[in-house]
């Protein structure tokens, strides 16, 4: 593979551009050195309106809608088709229930259109692909299988993982030659990953609430086929290390955090662990993919971090913050996680992964 990938332009469309993911994805895109968005799809009642009127006052940053996707009409998601001739691949971040998304996305790749998807319909489907890029980028293998199952020649589906694991995986992953073996995580997730703002859910303010719906086996069981392995044509899941979640949503606008205690087969030392961290590099980093982080993950030595709001936007988003590693009473050690959820865990991370298989030659242009 070469390390500098060439003639990599792609035209892109957002389906499901209107909900709260897709105007991520929609902001990351706009100025994207590689990608082109040429459509925008969501529900009927968004079809045909330009994208400012769809989103209306749904808008949910700061910032102002790209002045390029401004006037640009919505199609029917539905329409696949219509949204498929315009582009050479698709983001998908729909708000539906999961068969018809699963069927959704299998419409899109069997029209051979690849889908980069956010949601979490096809995460356990065992060819296909759930990937951190730092991570398991060898998983892109099981996409031939894949197509043989859909009866494509280019089309499939890869999706991400969900955004709570962000924080807590990749450290694990960096001290995987010191075999993790048990862990228990409690994530303190922000209300972006609901799709709220604290203007559209009030009921937040001064508030935690201790319960996400299925939140915590997804957060016990992705990890696992994260660091499986592609056999036969399929993924199969890792059996260690075991997890046990708790996972609590909190009065914080961006920013999953999550604090860890791991027993490991070989306990290391805080100097090895904090080494691998500070070293750790992966295929992302040595491709120089545009949306990767110079250094995947960084450790902060003061006491107090990270912080949500200090760290979330480390290296645009993308990058895991890390602090408080310290010896556990019942384990070897804990620390504590930061991850942006909407960025490194939601858009920005699929548009990582785009950029991982765009580079390794699985998204053709048509």
């Amino acid at each position: 593979m070469d390390n500098k990938p060439v003639n990599l332009s792609r035209k892109v469309a957002v389906v499901g551009a209107t909900g709260m993911v897709g105007q991520r994805f929609v902001s990351l895109l706009a100025n994207h050195p590689w990608f082109q968005i040429t459509a925008l799809a969501a529900s009927p009642r968004s079809a045909g309106k330009p994208y400012a009127e769809a989103v209306g006052s749904r808008w949910a940053f700061d910032w102002p809608i790209p002045e390029k996707i401004v006037g640009m009409p919505v199609v029917d998601a539905s329409e696949i088709d219509q949204v498929a001739q315009q582009a050479d691949f698709v983001f998908c971040a729909v708000d539906m229930p999961k068969e018809d998304t699963r069927k959704l996305e299998d419409a899109y790749a069997r029209r051979e259109t690849p889908v980069i998807s956010n949601n979490s319909a096809h995460r356990m489907t065992a060819d296909v692909p759930m990937v951190i890029p730092e991570i398991n980028p060898e998983h892109a293998e099981v996409i031939e299988a894949q197509r043989l199952r859909l009866g494509t020649r280019t089309g499939f589906v890869a999706v991400k993982p969900n955004c709570s694991i962000q924080s807590y995986v990749p450290p694990l992953h960096a001290l995987r030659v010191f075999r993790p073996l048990r862990m228990a995580v409690s994530t303190y997730q922000s209300i972006s990953g609901a799709g709220k703002t604290f203007a559209t859910w009030p009921e937040m303010v001064d508030n935690v609430i201790p319960y996400i719906g299925g939140e915590e086996e997804k957060s016990e069981r992705e990890p696992l086929k994260i660091w499986g392995k592609v056999r036969d044509g399929q993924i199969e899941l890792a059996s260690e290390p075991v997890i046990s979640a708790h996972c609590v949503r909190v009065a914080v606008a961006d920013g999953h955090m999550a604090t860890v205690s791991v027993a490991f087969a070989q306990k290391p030392s805080p100097e090895q662990i904090l080494e691998a961290w500070r070293n750790y590099t992966a295929l992302p980093q040595q491709l120089s993919l545009p949306s990767a982080p110079k250094s995947f993950l960084h450790y902060f030595d003061e006491p107090n971090r990270p912080q949500t709001r200090l760290d979330r936007d480390l290296e645009q988003g993308m990058a895991i913050a890390l602090g408080r590693l310290r010896e556990d009473r019942l384990f070897d050690y804990r620390f504590v996680g930061l991850s942006h959820n909407t960025l490194r865990g939601a858009a920005g991370g699929g548009v990582l992964i785009a950029e991982l298989l765009c580079a390794q030659g699985y998204v053709p242009r048509k």
